[in-house]
């Protein structure tokens, strides 16, 4: 079964001149295979004439054009967005638990749950299907009566949605009006003390972060009946301390429910999950959900890139964690050594002992939001001054902030590195004004332009948020080998567990009152600053014995016990 799909996002036909219908060989023989169509002047792909000769793709300067051969067991798509476009095979199927569904960005996984959630009607391939072709599509299988009584209204669902900021837009007023209004059990109170939301319900909607605009969505979706629960990506803007928080939270409230939970952080999702459904496909072409699979071994397929029930690769490399052992490196050559720093403001204050930074080396920064971890990066990026004496590095330093404010400007007009355009895969923005780039565009073009300049050590504020779990691990591994490569340095703060863990030669860790007092201590070795923040947090880690990743203990669990006994919080097996 062959599908062609155009990428109309990517697609700039009027720059290129329509190249890829010039150069499709059945053009000369007037049984076209790719014509132009009068309307939208996009390129429309024939998939009964295309041959899949594939000069098309090969040639297409933007990247738009995907021809796939796909098994005919896969039948027709659950939904398609018009001609030529995205396709979604299979849904994850909702039973009691939580289900976790893991996959790239722009495989369907959103589509998946708006279609579940009644919000978007399955259109199986077509224009537009009718009920009882989509029930009769399902007969047989636990999702017939699902789509019963989506039907017929008689499935009630939660979504949270994943970007949050949109809520703002949309509702007005103080938060505590607006969470009253959605609480229909009636334990508001509970759920706002367990988020923590206490200092949050006299604020305005408008005036909140990011994560409290999450734990607000969180909490307003805890409050309401429903049978199904969808929550996109409830990690997003939260700290470590608070992503395990919300988890945990989810899995108290919803112990008895049907729960849907997209998430890129592995370490939540291994956490938060019954089951997971593993998506993969082509990002913008097509998305295929897989079976459901208990959480170790789905996970553990999916970083091997093979599927053994559906007997599919979907990955050439497999992604392979590390033993404390075999990440332990003398670090010899010194680029940098800087002082006890200190700042206060009017209600906060940062204390971090000294240290030294290595050539090679990759020093990961952990700790809980506002407690300083940026601060201490702006000192050394000269952005912000300390209090306590005046820096002057005889280095050179590139900076990415935490918050990327996009202007009026070209991406082809930053002066990227052409090996890290190609490697971060930008080609296809360099026409593109920043404004105009998503979210992870926008964080994969600033990572860009920060590694395109020749410095000695290059600072990185949370470069995975807005990035899928297969971006945050190839930056990881890229960056590893960019640093010995070039005999350069990183300093990384992160709040994915899992990534910090990829790539980190050495942690500094960040304690204290969020909003009040930070203190960070000095470099410690991966295992020493893993523990002293875990233990503070009271949670305990192993590892999997296949691919070496780090799992949370459930709390009270076997493995939970022990570890705490031995003081070992981090790294068992």
């Amino acid at each position: 079964m062959r599908i062609a799909v155009l990428n109309k996002d990517r697609c700039k036909p009027k720059d290129c001149n329509y190249l890829c219908f010039r150069i499709c060989p059945k053009v000369k023989t007037g049984d076209e295979a790719i014509v132009i169509d009068e309307k939208t002047s996009q390129p429309v792909i024939s998939e009964v004439l295309c041959t899949g000769c594939g000069i098309c793709v090969k040639r297409c300067p933007y990247k738009a054009i995907t021809i796939i051969n796909l098994p005919e067991e896969l039948g027709s798509p659950v939904h398609k967005y018009g001609k030529n476009g995205f396709r979604l095979y299979n849904l994850p199927t909702p039973i009691a638990g939580v289900i976790g569904i893991i996959g790239r960005n722009a495989l369907g996984k959103t589509t998946a749950m708006k279609i579940l959630s009644g919000q978007l009607k399955p259109n199986l391939g077509k224009e537009e299907a009718e009920w009882e072709e989509i029930i009769e599509r399902f007969k047989g299988t636990e999702m017939q009566s699902y789509f019963e009584k989506l039907k017929d209204k008689k499935i009630k669902v939660v979504y949270k949605i994943q970007n949050v900021d949109l809520i703002a837009r949309h509702l007005k007023g103080k938060v505590k009006a607006i969470l009253e209004n959605s609480d229909e059990k009636g334990n508001l109170d509970e759920i706002v003390e367990k988020l923590e939301l206490k200092n949050t319900l006299g604020k305005k909607i408008n005036e909140l972060s990011g994560g409290e605009l999450q734990k607000v969505a969180i909490a307003a979706s805890l409050t309401k009946e429903a049978d199904l629960y969808i929550f996109d990506e409830p990690s997003s803007y939260l700290d470590v301390k608070e992503r395990l928080r919300v988890a945990r939270i989810i899995r108290e409230e919803l112990a008895t429910k049907q729960v849907l939970v997209v998430e890129h952080d592995l370490i939540v999702l291994d956490y938060l999950s019954d089951y997971i459904h593993v998506s993969f496909g082509k990002p913008g072409a097509y998305g295929i959900i897989s079976s459901r699979k208990s959480v170790r071994i789905g996970i553990n397929e999916y970083l091997s890139g093979f599927l053994k029930a559906e007997n599919m690769r979907f990955r050439d490399e497999e992604i392979k964690f590390q033993l404390l052992a075999e990440k332990d490196e003398v670090l010899e050559e010194k680029l940098l050594s800087y002082p006890k720093l200190e700042k206060k403001y009017p209600k906060f204050s940062l204390s971090v002992e000294e240290g030294e930074i290595f050539k090679r080396e990759i020093l990961g920064i952990l700790g809980s939001n506002a407690t300083g971890k940026t601060t201490f990066m702006k000192m050394l990026a000269g952005v912000t001054k300390p209090d306590n004496l005046k820096l002057d590095f005889n280095v050179k330093i590139s900076y990415k902030p935490q918050y990327i404010k996009p202007v009026e400007k070209k991406v082809r007009d930053l002066k990227l590195n052409p090996k890290l355009i190609e490697a971060f895969d930008l080609a296809y923005l360099l026409d593109s004004s920043l404004t105009e780039l998503s979210g992870g565009e926008l964080q994969k073009v600033a990572i860009t332009e920060c590694l395109s300049k020749e410095v000695d050590i290059y600072l990185l504020d949370e470069p995975s948020a807005y990035l899928d779990i297969e971006e945050r691990l190839f930056l990881a591994k890229y960056l590893k080998r960019f640093c010995h490569e070039k005999e350069v340095a990183a300093i990384v703060i992160e709040h994915d567990l899992s990534l910090l863990d990829y790539l980190s030669d050495r942690i500094l860790v960040f304690l204290g009152i969020p909003g009040k007092e930070g203190k960070a201590s000095k470099p410690l070795k991966l295992r020493d600053g893993m523990n002293l923040f875990l233990k503070e947090m009271n949670i305990t880690f192993r590892r999997d014995k296949d691919t070496l990743r780090p799992r949370a203990n459930k709390p009270g669990s076997v493995k939970d016990r022990e570890q705490k006994e031995k003081g070992e919080y981090y790294y068992m097996f």
